[in-house]
């Protein structure tokens, strides 16, 4: 066997959407990371092993941005025909070209050593090398969904359904238990041009009529999430549990679909079946803060809210798919947004440990909002961010500046409800032909300039003035009505692809103080936040579009002097 030892400043332990964002935005801000993923691939239950896609806040202009749309629209970019393996290259990726991040993948964290309420280091076992990994971190952000660092290092978590008296909430059963929401084998289906027979395993279960499904609805484009167990398990130790019954129940309901009754599915073939079950809940941590129904339902106007949710309060029964007295979940309503704090994402009692994703530190009635996939990656950008400013400025994550990190977060593009963006003060030193371009809101129609061929946004300035970067946030159309990537893929296949809305294409006019210029040339553009490095004492600066992804408009929302 071998062993190996890390220093860093951060550690990461587990590389679903949350611990990604994490490891990448901390890398990003400049601190040595190490990421420890369980699997073969990043993106959690977004990866190919589950793929489930990516859910956020409901609600016009609420869709997440920052790291999680760069990540998306990259997808679209290299992955044009939605194959799940090229989505992980893409995730991979994301995690590969950040120089201060290391990854380790296959490593299963088993073990970590404590200083009194501090970890000093975690051990991750790497089946496929056969090496141990030794990571020694200033901190430790548990980003696993299942809490492991909990039990190794003795943070107060929480599993299970609060009593409605624990904290005054009116979704939980009027005793508490241990149940939780369950966890879904997802499969996938493609359209043929002819005829495929399906022929079930003989172990599978026979669903011969649509009675024998009852309040399960199955059109062909659902994702048939409500094949779905393990809540009134142990949502952790019983996963190949779960998985066993969940299989026979999908090939199943799959030949249901194919051999019993007319369901439109004579020219469909299944494709695809996950053998590792999606999960909903298991271990929360109990951080400084616990966000409840009622925090929910207020709107969590907190000072420091560094992230946001905007799901329903969608709480399924345990019981999944036995449960047959009704729908299998309810939709209780919750607005959109509603603010999370960063001391729901600090551990009540290790005193370096933080965490993003569904284990936040939530009752289960408030989970049953927070628990989506965009949310957890916002999460995840978060506290990478807020570790890496504590890191730099040495001092504790709690201790940080809430307002400078909330502002960060924004110029990274991170939306935060109820908060304003400041804006440069070059920016507004400058004469600019289009205001609305520098009033600090990225995101809503009143807020995005509009041209046409040979419209150009200009600055200038009364004098020669130094400018480091232009940010520029162009519209990737937040309102677009598809996912990162489908659950069943049709014959021709036409809604998955790069916003028309995005600027494809243009050209930035740098003149200096004797007339001299200098052009930046910017062909095929697929994201929108962009930086560029200028770093030249200037005249003017002029931003034109030149073509778009295929828009017949121009749409900027923000051209910023840095």
């Amino acid at each position: 066997m071998k062993t190996l030892n890390y220093k860093t400043d951060l550690c990461v332990v587990g590389g679903g959407l949350a611990g990604l964002c994490c490891a990448v935005a901390a890398a990003r801000h400049g601190i040595k990371t190490v990421l420890v993923q369980d699997r073969p691939v990043l993106g959690g239950n977004a990866s190919e092993e589950v793929r489930m896609w990516i859910c956020g806040a409901h609600g016009k202009d609420n869709r997440e941005t920052g790291i999680i749309e760069e990540i998306i629209l990259e997808n679209f970019y290299y992955n044009k025909q939605l194959k799940y393996p090229l989505w992980d290259s893409v995730l991979y990726g994301k995690a590969m070209a950040e120089h201060n991040l290391t990854l380790l993948l296959n490593s299963s964290c088993l073990d970590a050593q404590m200083d009194g309420n501090r970890i000093v280091s975690i051990k991750a076992w790497q089946s496929n090398a056969e090496t141990f990994h030794t990571i020694e971190a200033k901190y430790f952000a548990d980003c696993s969904g299942d809490s492991v660092l909990a039990p190794l290092s003795g943070a107060e978590f929480m599993y299970g359904r609060e009593a409605k008296s624990d904290f005054n909430e009116t979704i939980p059963p009027d005793a508490a238990d241990k149940k939780t929401m369950g966890m879904s084998c997802m499969f996938q289906i493609r359209e043929t041009d002819h005829k495929v027979e399906f022929i079930p395993p003989s172990w599978a279960y026979t669903y011969e009529t649509d009675a024998d499904l009852p309040y399960k609805e199955h059109p062909m484009d659902t994702n048939f999430w409500w094949i779905e167990l393990g809540g009134e398990w142990d949502c952790i130790h019983d996963t190949d549990r779960c998985r066993d019954e969940l299989l026979k129940i999908a090939y199943g309901v799959w030949d249901h679909m194919k051999n019993h009754g007319n369901h439109g599915a004579d020219n469909w073939e299944l494709e695809w079946i996950g053998f590792l079950p999606g999960k909903r809940e298991s271990r929360r941590y109990v951080g400084k803060y616990i966000i409840t129904q009622n925090d929910v339902e207020a709107e969590g106007r907190f000072d420091d809210l560094i992230a946001y949710g905007g799901w329903t309060m969608d709480d399924h029964f345990p019981s999944g798919f036995y449960y047959n007295d009704g729908p299998p979940n309810i939709f209780h309503p919750a607005p959109s947004p509603w603010g999370i704090p960063l001391r729901s994402l600090i551990s009540s009692n290790i005193s370096n440990l933080v965490f993003a994703g569904r284990n936040i530190s939530v009752t289960h009635a408030a989970l049953s909002s927070s628990r989506v996939m965009a949310t957890c990656a916002i999460l995840g950008q978060a506290i990478g961010t807020a570790v890496a400013m504590a890191v730099n400025e040495n001092c504790v994550v709690e201790d940080i500046d809430i307002k400078k990190l909330q502002q960060q977060l924004m110029q990274d593009d991170c939306y935060l409800p109820w908060q304003e963006r400041e804006v440069s003060k070059i920016t507004k030193s400058a004469v600019c032909s289009a205001d609305i371009v520098r009033n600090g809101k990225d995101r809503g129609e009143v807020n995005c300039w509009i041209g046409k061929d040979g419209d150009s946004i200009e600055y200038s300035f009364a004098q020669t003035t130094y400018v480091n970067k232009i940010r520029l946030v162009f519209d990737s159309n937040l309102n677009r009505n598809y996912n990162n990537m489908p659950c069943r893929y049709k014959l021709n296949e036409q809604d998955f692809k790069l916003p028309d809305t995005l600027i494809k294409d243009y050209r930035i006019d740098i003149i200096f103080a004797d007339g001299s210029a200098e052009s930046i040339n910017v062909c095929d553009n697929h994201q929108r936040l962009v930086y560029h490095s200028i770093a030249e004492n200037v005249k003017k600066i002029i931003f034109t579009p030149l073509a778009t992804q295929g828009c017949s408009e121009y749409r900027v929302f923000d051209f910023e002097l840095i």
